[in-house]
Formats: structure tokens, C-alpha cells, sequence
């Protein structure tokens, strides 16, 4: 929030006030009695009032014989150093009036620089702050891809194991098929063959059709098994 402007009739009354009561008339002193008000204008009102404070006053015009003239040389040296008096003492005023606004001037400038340090310093957060919503966003993106490949695999794996277990269920219906024929053909050929010499021959060559055609399918469903356990060990390291 700025200062008000102060106007000379204000500074005037604030200083006229000080000086009644014997305090310093200072542009701080001022200011605190404003309440606000910025330093360089009160300066400027505070030293027209110091001029109307401090003009010296009229020189008296005594006409004086010439005897007394002598006599009065020293009296009108010391009456005029008394006179300049004043204007010492408001300059040296004005001097500490200055040196106050030169100390108020570097300490707007103090404060100046610790802005822009906060503001340097709130950039930079800003930066990092981007930085690090982009890192995130990158990082999220690949998760989402990483988790969509996974469901893929997924239900690649899942086609794959309702593949194998059709192509099971079919060489299981197969086996059953040919368990079924073999024996039928079996106990045709056995009743027709027993009275040959290589009933015993066809009966063993059948058993190895039996025994391969298991094999098949125990190889079958074991690699079921296997392809169901490296699918579950997928599912682990995800």
C-alpha cells in the first residue's frame, strides 16, 4: 500500500507541533506524526516551513553618532554571528535531514534487493518445480505403456493356454476315438486272429499304438503345465 501524499499545511502543523513541544523537527519525526508520507515530499515541505522558521530578520536601522559607532563594533560582530546562527543550525538540520533520507533510501534499496532475491529465488522453484511435473508425466506415460503391453501379454498368454487346451480336449477325443475303434477292431481281429499265429504280434502292435498315443497326450498336458507355470511366473514379476 503507498504512503499518502503529504501537504505543506500538514507538515507545516506536524512541525510547528514538534517544535512547541521542544522536540527534534526531523522527517522522521514528521512522518511519524503524519502517520505516512513519503520522505522526499516531506523533505521538500519540511524545509520550505524551515525557511519561513528561519529568515532572519530585518536588520534595525539605527542611526548611530560616530562615537558610538566604534564603541558598537564589536556588539554588531557578535550580533551578526548571532544571526547566522539560525541559518547554521538549519543547515545543520538540513544536513541530518539528508543523511536521514539517504539511510531511508538504502533501506527502500535493501528491500528492493531482497525482492528480487525472493522473486530469483521463486523462479528457480518454478523451474524446478516444471521440471519435475514433466519428469512425472514422462514417467506415468511409460507406466501406462508398460501396463498395456502387460494386459496384451496377458491375454496373449490366456489365447495361447485356450489353444492348448482345445488342441488337449481334441487329441484327448482323438485317443478316445481310437481306444474305442482299437478295442472294437481289437476283439474282431483277436476272435479272427487267435487262431493265427501272429495274434500275439498284432496284439502287442496295438498295445504300442495305445502306448504312443498316451504318450502324446501326457506330453501334451505336460507342456499345458509348463506354458500355465511360466504364465503364473509372469504374473510374479509383474
Amino acid at each position: 500500500m503507498q504512503d499518502q501524499t503529504p501537504t505543506f499545511d500538514a507538515v507545516s502543523s506536524a512541525a510547528t507541533g514538534l517544535q512547541e513541544r521542544g522536540q527534534p523537527v526531523t522527517i522522521e519525526a514528521v512522518r511519524e506524526a503524519l502517520g505516512s508520507g513519503s520522505p522526499n515530499l516531506i523533505q521538500k515541505h519540511l524545509s520550505a516551513w524551515r525557511a519561513t522558521q528561519d529568515a532572519p530578520a530585518p536588520a534595525p536601522k539605527a542611526e548611530l553618532p560616530a562615537a558610538v559607532v566604534a564603541a558598537l563594533a564589536d556588539w554588531a560582530q557578535q550580533f551578526a554571528e548571532q544571526s547566522g546562527a539560525g541559518a547554521r543550525d538549519a543547515l545543520a538540520q538540513s544536513e541530518s535531514d539528508m543523511a536521514a533520507l539517504a539511510e531511508a533510501g538504502e533501506a527502500l534499496e535493501a528491500e528492493r534487493d531482497a525482492l528480487l532475491a525472493e522473486l530469483s529465488a521463486a523462479n528457480v522453484l518454478a523451474a524446478e518445480r516444471a521440471e519435475q511435473i514433466e519428469r512425472l508425466t514422462v514417467e506415468l506415460r511409460d507406466a501406462r505403456e508398460v501396463a498395456t503391453n502387460a494386459l496384451v501379454g496377458k491375454a496373449k498368454d490366456q489365447l495361447a493356454i485356450d489353444g492348448k487346451d482345445r488342441q488337449i480336449a481334441d487329441l484327448r477325443s482323438q485317443l478316445e476315438r481310437s481306444v474305442t475303434s482299437a478295442g472294437t477292431d481289437s476283439d474282431a481281429r483277436l476272435a479272427a486272429e487267435m487262431e493265427l499265429v501272429g495274434a500275439v504280434t498284432a496284439r502287442d502292435n496295438f498295445a504300442s499304438e495305445v502306448k504312443a498315443l498316451r504318450e502324446q497326450l501326457d506330453a501334451a498336458t505336460a507342456e499345458r503345465r509348463a506354458l500355465r507355470v511360466e504364465i503364473d511366473g509372469l504374473k510374479g514379476r509383474r
